[in-house]
């Protein structure tokens, strides 16, 4: 089901939902613009969200972008706990919900 190859679609779906898919674009440029935090913490968030959903375009995607923006194999090594430790921890919680 996953194949970087359906990347190639996103021109389809620009082309028949032309202001959404920009709005999209822009927004997530918006989102990943260095301000008040850095690139390089942005991109590291991004994969550590990326691990969490475990979404293999995400990954996939934003596996570049914090060595890019200056992280280092310590930095992003770091952030795979980080994502592990909140979905475990979503799962430990959401786990209260059978108990009675």
């Amino acid at each position: 089901m996953c194949d970087m190859k359906n990347l190639s679609k996103l021109k389809t779906l620009e082309a028949n939902a032309p202001e959404a898919i920009k709005a999209f674009w822009s927004f997530d440029k918006a989102a990943m613009a260095a301000r008040a935090i850095p690139s390089k913490y942005k991109e590291l968030m991004a994969i550590a969200v990326a691990f969490t959903t475990q979404c293999p375009y995400c990954i996939e995607i934003h596996a570049k972008g914090p060595r890019e923006a200056g992280a280092s194999e310590q930095e992003i090594a770091e952030g795979v706990p980080v994502a592990a430790a909140l979905r475990a921890g979503a799962a430990t919680t959401h786990g209260t919900h059978a108990i009675t």
